[in-house]
């Protein structure tokens, strides 16, 4: 297993972590985890080399802190480490800060977290650290020795992005990035920032909650013709650990096979080549190409006199009409920011006159305003796995 090191005199860590959001379940209810199968995955994640859990507070509705603190219980506590999450969200209160933390602590069977986030940081979170003063709550518990390192994880906009990194010396940040949203949704814009500030990045969602295992059949066929005896995943897993400033890429398993597959990919690793990387860029586009609304991103249709982006609405679209995934349309829809979205259209049709693809733009940003819409009312009192955005 590859190792990777946290600054110059910290811990070691192993390239690959194991996220605890996508465990195997019993039934149709995420609380409701196979333990049998899921501590299969642990034994084999750990006598393997792997040694970076993540979990948080609302994955698999609760308990996903449960049963990881129960199936590393069996290890000596000093052979891994384990990150888990405050649910920013649900503070109503600075003893919140010490109430949750106390409380996971339990859950997890252990006296201390390696790694502690703040959950989620977005516009709509973010004041609540300054408000119940979680930062310096949470270096104090760090002081008492509940918690080793300090960070965030963050669901939001560059700027957004800089401000949290001035206002705080933190540890270590938590980011999305993966191939598809390095321009889509800014990473590399976030992972430069991270790296100008010396944080060391952890990645999360580095197949995109499974899109990119599997993306178009003509995206496959292009990376299996480049290189018939890996997975369509490792190539995505490659991706985000090949970037310098990456400690860890967080991988949410569902199967035994998805750890195996993995640990492959992480072991004896080897960064991209540039030959691969222009293999990714021709699945990439193929995978753009075979997507509903034929858009190739060549910004010949902006700037649009209405603002919105064009080709990320179409992008986000797309990805839905290949994942069916409302929640993740929901939540790249939101980060898109609302006077960039397709409801914005007047309808002018400059922007169609302008396009290679001879799209009917404005007709097409009426049946994303729809899809938008329909979403919305669906899951409008639906409880999700987990709030929207969330890593």
């Amino acid at each position: 297993m590859e190792i990777r090191q946290y600054k110059a005199e910290g811990e070691r860590i192993s390239l690959l972590g194991f996220g605890c959001m996508r465990l195997p379940q019993k039934g149709e209810k995420a609380e409701e985890i196979d333990e049998e199968k899921g501590q299969a995955m642990v034994d084999y994640a750990l006598g393997h080399g792997v040694t970076y859990f993540d979990t948080a507070y609302p994955y698999h509705n609760g308990a996903s802190e449960l049963f990881i603190g129960k199936a590393l219980s069996r290890y000596p506590r000093e052979s891994f480490q384990l990150a888990s999450k405050l649910p920013t969200w649900l503070l109503k209160s600075a003893a919140d800060v010490d109430r949750y933390l106390n409380e996971q602590l339990e859950k997890c069977q252990t006296a201390y977290f390696d790694y502690y986030l703040v959950h989620s940081l977005a516009e709509g979170t973010y004041p609540k650290v300054a408000a119940y003063n979680v930062y310096e709550r949470l270096r104090e518990k760090q002081r008492e020795g509940k918690i080793r390192r300090l960070g965030f994880s963050f669901h939001d906009k560059p700027a957004l992005l800089e401000k949290i990194v001035g206002d705080y010396d933190w540890d270590f940040a938590q980011i999305q990035l993966n191939y598809l949203d390095w321009e889509l949704l800014a990473a590399k814009e976030q992972y430069e920032i991270l790296t100008r500030a010396g944080l060391p990045v952890i990645i999360m969602e580095p197949v995109r909650g499974g899109a990119l295992a599997t993306l178009s059949a003509k995206s496959a066929e292009i990376f299996k013709k480049a290189n018939a005896d890996v997975s369509v995943a490792s190539w995505a897993l490659r991706y985000a650990a090949s970037l310098p400033n990456v400690l860890t890429v967080l991988s949410g398993m569902t199967t035994l096979e998805q750890v195996r597959d993995n640990v492959r990919t992480m072991s004896d690793f080897r960064p991209l080549t540039e030959g691969e990387r222009l293999v990714i860029d021709e699945a990439l586009a193929a995978y753009r190409q075979s997507a509903t609304i034929p858009c190739t991103a060549c910004r010949y249709c902006m700037d649009c006199p209405s603002g919105v982006d064009i080709p990320k609405v179409f992008a986000i679209y797309n990805r839905y009409m290949i994942d069916e995934f409302a929640f993740g349309f929901q939540g790249d829809y939101r980060i898109l920011g609302e006077e960039k979205q397709a409801h914005n259209c007047a309808g002018c049709g400059v922007c169609a006159g302008h396009c290679p693809q001879a799209i009917p733009i404005p007709e097409w940003m009426k049946k994303v305003t729809a899809l938008a819409e329909e979403l919305r009312n669906k899951t409008t009192g639906a409880r999700p796995l987990k709030p929207l955005g969330l890593d």
